[in-house]
């Protein structure tokens, strides 16, 4: 729980859940596979320095972000392992990129031109990995015209070029139809024979979904996200451990006649005398607005129903029948409390979302509590 009684909402991050989640993928895939967890947008929303902090007792390979600024935040926090950028990055990025030591993700001929350009600039070696577009279509080389980028790639490789690795990603890695991923798999491992000079030392492929669903594909390295926050990747394979609980406080309770109403629009009219609380988070904190008159909150252990539309800093739950609430009690929106638990993926379902936008989408008005670590 906040420490601190001032404090309206907040999440906790429980960090031993985090480091169990990535033994299980580490299990799955046995030991000839390295593991890069992926830490992107701010460590899907819960702190990217605190992720890695926790994660690096693991001694995982490197780190995987998609930004130029989110590889500078690791280097600033003296990280020195490899920092993959997995997103194609502007054209003015490339000079900082090296000069920090960062490897790109290089999807055409053009950004290894930009690259090798900028390891003059800088005066170091520059590293890069290159995409390989399967079928997820967002960027990287075509996997079927290899002959073509393949030998231009190949000839720019040179003293102040090291050619790392080469990877794809699945798009549904996390449905229990296996025809679309054995056919990308396909498709990489046709390009990968197809390169001359390359591929360098280092092919990688495998999401959490494919790491636990498809352990045979896990090849030199395998990249889990949202499995360590404690997102589901998908039946038919182990759900992580809880890693986020999202909290607020009771700030103000009322009792109702019946046919009062609350929120904008009068969405939710009560139907005979209710009790209401009102507790201190909103859409503003990142608590999807679409929950209204459908979500629930926790309120010592017992399901009580969000009632009308949530509003930007408050939302509203009718507690009628539930005995003993105060202002200042603590809700669960998201976690478990005492033996009842709202899931992350229920949280999302029911907004018409997945785990990754409401993990990214929790604001920084959220104090982030990082409660202590047992030993994992």
């Amino acid at each position: 729980m906040s420490t601190d009684p001032r404090t309206r909402s907040w999440v906790e991050i429980q960090p031993q859940a985090l480091r169990r989640n990535l033994r299980r993928i580490r299990e799955a895939i046995g030991g000839s596979s390295a593991i890069i967890p992926m830490v992107k947008a701010d460590g899907y929303g819960l702190g990217m320095e605190q992720v890695v902090e926790t994660v690096e007792l693991d001694d995982p390979l490197g780190y995987g972000v998609a930004t130029l600024e989110e590889g500078l935040r690791l280097r600033e926090a003296g990280v020195d392992k490899p920092v993959i950028v997995f997103s194609p990055i502007p054209p003015g990025a490339y000079e900082s990129a090296v000069a920090h030591g960062l490897t790109v993700t290089i999807s055409d001929v053009d950004s290894l031109e930009r690259l090798s350009n900028a390891t003059t600039a800088a005066g170091v070696k520059a590293r890069f990995q290159v995409e390989v577009d399967t079928g997820m279509g967002r960027s990287g080389f075509d996997w079927s015209t290899v002959s073509e980028w393949g030998p231009a790639v190949a000839e720019r490789v040179c003293a102040t070029l090291c050619w790392e690795g080469c990877y794809t990603h699945f798009h549904s890695a996390d449905v229990e139809e296996d025809a679309a991923t054995m056919a990308q798999w396909r498709r990489f491992k046709e390009a990968l024979g197809a390169l001359e000079g390359g591929p360098g030392s280092l092919t990688h492929a495998c999401n959490a979904a494919a790491a636990l669903r498809y352990p045979a594909l896990a090849a030199d390295a395998v990249r889990p996200g949202i499995f360590l926050y404690g997102g589901a990747v998908g039946l038919g394979v182990a759900r992580p451990e809880e890693v986020v609980r999202v909290r607020a406080r009771v700030t103000f309770i009322r009792d109702v006649a019946e046919g009062a109403t609350v929120g904008y629009r009068s969405t939710y009219r009560s139907r005979g005398a209710e009790r209401w609380a009102t507790l201190g988070i909103g859409y503003g904190d990142g608590l999807p607005r679409s929950l209204g008159n459908r979500g629930s909150a926790l309120l010592s252990g017992r399901r009580v129903p969000i009632i009308g539309r949530i509003s930007m800093d408050m939302t509203v739950v009718d507690i009628t029948g539930a005995e003993g609430v105060s202002v200042g009690d603590t809700a669960t929106l998201i976690g478990t409390d005492k033996e009842e638990s709202i899931t992350l993926d229920e949280v999302a379902d029911l907004a018409g979302t997945i785990s990754y936008e409401i993990l990214t989408g929790l604001t920084s008005r959220l104090s982030r509590v990082w409660l202590a670590s047992e030993d994992a």
